[in-house]
């Protein structure tokens, strides 16, 4: 039995206590930084997310310009600037015209609402108290207002949380374009910085879930949020010419929707509005059109979805959707990127082990 000096037996201590007090320390100054950015973090988050996707096009873009990177991220950012703000001002424009309207019926003790066709009462199931909601709100919409005021209180809160937290999700998407500009015009430094992270982390496998986390940000990017993008755009068309009213408001409704993947069920009240309001041969090209939009991510989903990533489709959709589920639209990204991650770990980790027993065996 080999007897430890005290000596040396105390030297270790010291050693071990030296290291522990340098962890706490570290831990200390980590948690501290990340108090200081919480309120940054979603912002910086966003802003990485939409430069690594925007990457791709900032690169030709900056082919194009000979190669002049802040010129060309100053572009970028001033499109995907004017992609976010035409719509929102759309929709305020439309969101304006409606509220605007409905003063005016009122000024002039015009209904509101018109009353329903006669047709709806013989519909199956939904017929009957749709008819009776509907007549209610044409003739006296201030009893219908009084019969369902439990039900509007409970939701107001709700409705007003969700109003505010829309505006501040389109503020926070505005200034995340900016942070993406600032990060493309310093594109070669943040592509460094990160190499030099994913090889700390993962080692000689750095470079591969480096290209992996890109990949995958630019797969749920286009696969999801720009088929839901796609799918909106021919949504909000349909909505137009069909005269639906506040035809924007519907549009973002429905582009929400589709990123949850349920699209299809903002369209069916759309449908039978069309259906009880327009004539037979424009509610069946309308009901006609919704299927063709409801049913493109049928088509894009797999395109675009899991392009240019090294793991099954299956793990980005799940990752996404489950991330989205627990943490928000952030977590569509967090969630894939997580997912990817971890399950190239798992195949190497399957493979690493396959590999030892191959040895073994032939040993």
């Amino acid at each position: 039995m080999t007897v430890v000096p005290p000596a040396l037996d105390k030297t270790r201590m010291n050693q071990a206590l030296e290291v522990s007090i340098h962890i706490g320390l570290a831990f200390l100054v980590a948690a501290a930084c990340l108090l200081i950015l919480r309120p940054f973090v979603p912002l910086l988050a966003w802003g990485i997310i939409i430069a690594v996707a925007a990457y791709p096009a900032f690169k030709k873009l900056q082919k194009l310009l000979g190669g002049r990177g802040v010129w060309a991220s100053v572009a970028l950012t001033l499109a995907l600037l004017a992609v976010l703000i035409v719509p929102v001002a759309l929709l305020a424009d439309s969101l304006i015209g409606g509220v605007q309207s409905v003063t005016a019926h009122i000024k002039s003790g015009a209904p509101i609402i018109p009353p329903p066709p006669s047709s709806i009462a013989g519909w199956p199931l939904i017929g009957a108290p749709l008819a009776r909601l509907w007549l209610l709100a044409s003739r006296d919409l201030s009893e219908l207002v009084r019969e369902f005021a439990p039900q509007i209180k409970g939701a107001l809160p709700g409705v007003l949380s969700a109003t505010a937290g829309l505006g501040g999700t389109v503020l926070q998407l505005l200034l995340s374009v900016v942070v993406a500009g600032v990060l493309l015009a310093n594109a070669k430094p943040a592509y460094e910085m990160t190499r030099s992270l994913f090889d700390r982390i993962f080692d000689e496998k750095g470079l591969e879930f480096q290209e992996l986390v890109g990949s995958t940000i630019r797969s749920v990017t286009f696969g999801i949020i720009g088929v839901a993008v796609i799918q909106s755009f021919f949504a909000a068309i349909g909505f137009l010419v069909v005269g639906l009213p506040a035809f924007g408001l519907w549009a973002v409704l429905f582009l929400i929707a589709a990123v949850l993947q349920f699209g299809m069920l903002v369209l069916i009240p759309a449908v039978i509005y069309v259906f009880a309001t327009a004539g037979t041969t424009k509610a069946v090209i309308f009901l006609i059109w919704c299927i063709i939009v409801g049913l493109m991510d049928n088509v894009l989903k797999p395109i675009l979805l899991g392009r240019g990533v090294a793991v099954p489709i299956v793990v980005v959709f799940l990752g996404a959707i489950g991330g989205f589920v627990a943490m928000g639209i952030i977590g569509l990204f967090v969630g894939a990127i997580v997912l990817s991650v971890g399950y190239k770990l798992f195949v190497a980790w399957l493979e690493e082990d396959s590999s030892r027993m191959t040895h073994g065996a032939s040993g």
